[in-house]
């Protein structure tokens, strides 16, 4: 078993369908989540993490957006990782505006 799995933006892309690549339920997703974003809130979460900008999703050889190296932790799955990340994410992102009150 390797010591490590590797993260895709397009994870957690909330714009994505399972099909596209996404792998958490669209309500736990984010809007764009950039290489340096996963790697910053891996670290805050106590990993290891190193971006792979070069790299490309293979579903979605047209974008270029990288890959983040994530090393593994006991007792640790890919899939709580990633919403562990997408959860801190949303944390570290500031609040969406509300909108104005529509005028009469």
């Amino acid at each position: 078993m390797p010591d490590h799995f590797y993260v895709y933006p397009a994870y957690l892309a909330r714009g994505l369908s399972r099909s596209d690549g996404r792998r958490l339920p669209a309500g736990d997703a984010v809007l764009d989540a950039t290489l340096e974003e996963i790697v910053a809130a891996a670290k805050r979460l106590g990993f290891r993490a190193e971006a792979e900008p070069e790299k490309h999703y293979p579903r979605r050889v047209y974008a270029f957006e990288g890959r983040v190296k994530v090393t593994k932790k006991s007792g640790s799955t890919k899939t709580s990782f990633l919403r562990a990340v997408a959860a801190e994410l949303r944390r570290s992102r500031p609040a969406p505006p509300k909108p104005a009150p529509a005028k009469k």
